[in-house]
């Protein structure tokens, strides 16, 4: 499988933004808006984003598959946050200074207790030892999803780790205009960070699976490439948004020749999301769950099971897979 862009930290947006005080569309109760300007992001352009893959921006939990106890494992995002006394200082230093990288941290007594086995986002800057909080004051990181962890219990749901397998979707390989829902060896995905989405995740924007039958999937990230893009300038993005089946997604993460990944949310322009159709849950979508390849027994209750009595069928949307339980 390949592989673009990790996401192991926050992914700048692709224009210079401004906050307006404005009743924020994204957060609720969040009394002011970040928006984007029309002008291009030095990151964006040292990156050399012009030349970069275009995908969809999922709207899931982010996801990371490495090491642990000597197998590949699921991890999940979880980021290192300030005590209540070094966030009051930190938010005193932001009132009085532009730039939050002069602010300093304590990293062994500023930051809340994380489980032993979390550990830190790669290719985070390091002092001393330490991972540098980011210019929000936090410290990316990931914590293994183990079996029986209900506070994953959704994560939970797409892996096996006795079979080592984890349920993805992806673009079909034969087929650009047709979705795959299959079962893939976590050895495959070692190293990749992927999103989590599904019936309990974020709202459920894609419409999957019921509150008595959630459906849960992990989707690479860079795995859907925009083939018709707009070209790199605020309105044409608007327009593209708005007037384009294609655009009718959260927003688009440009994958850069160095590694770095450039974003833009519908958000930044002024857009609403979720919407009520999506590009994603409209797609046609496959179940190949390998059942000649794998040969497993999975437990009757599980999602790996349920998708097993769906191998080979075609859906005409992605949104109308139904489990038989």
């Amino acid at each position: 499988m390949r592989r673009l862009g990790s996401v192991q930290r926050k992914v700048p947006c692709v224009f210079v933004t401004e906050v307006k005080d404005e009743p924020s569309v994204k957060r609720e109760h969040q009394p002011f808006k970040v928006l984007a300007t029309e002008t291009i992001n030095y990151k964006a352009l040292d990156a050399d984003v012009y030349n970069a893959i275009p995908t969809e921006k999922v709207d899931g939990t982010c996801c990371y598959v490495t090491t642990y106890k000597g197998q590949p494992y699921l991890w999940a995002r979880l980021d290192r946050k300030p005590n209540k006394q070094a966030e009051k200082r930190f938010k005193r230093f932001l009132y009085s200074k532009e730039n939050s990288k002069e602010f300093i941290w304590n990293v062994e007594e500023d930051f809340k207790s994380v489980p032993e086995c979390w550990i830190p986002a790669k290719d985070i800057e390091q002092l001393n030892g330490n991972p540098v909080p980011d210019e929000n004051g936090h410290i990316p990181g990931w914590v293994p999803v183990e079996k029986n962890n209900k506070q994953y219990c959704w994560h939970s749901s797409v892996v096996n780790y006795e079979f080592e397998l984890a349920l993805v979707l992806n673009r079909h390989a034969d087929d650009p205009g047709l979705l795959e829902v299959s079962a893939v060896p976590l050895s495959d995905l070692l190293e990749h960070t992927l999103e989590l989405i599904g019936t309990n995740i974020n709202g459920n924007p894609y419409g999957l699976g019921s509150k008595k039958h959630p459906v849960h999937l992990l989707v690479p990230h860079g795995a859907f490439q925009i083939k018709n893009q707009p070209t790199l300038k605020h309105n044409d993005l608007l327009s593209w948004f708005e007037g384009c089946r294609e655009g009718k997604i959260e927003g688009i993460v440009w994958h850069c020749n160095d590694g770095c990944l450039i974003k833009v949310h519908r958000h930044h322009l002024g857009l609403r999301w979720p919407i009520p159709d999506t590009y994603m849950n409209s797609r046609p979508v496959v179940i190949n769950m390998n059942r000649t390849k794998f040969d497993c027994a999975f437990d009757s209750k599980c999602l790996f099971n349920h998708f097993s009595k769906l191998d080979n069928q075609k859906f005409g949307r992605l949104k109308d897979i139904k489990l038989d339980v």
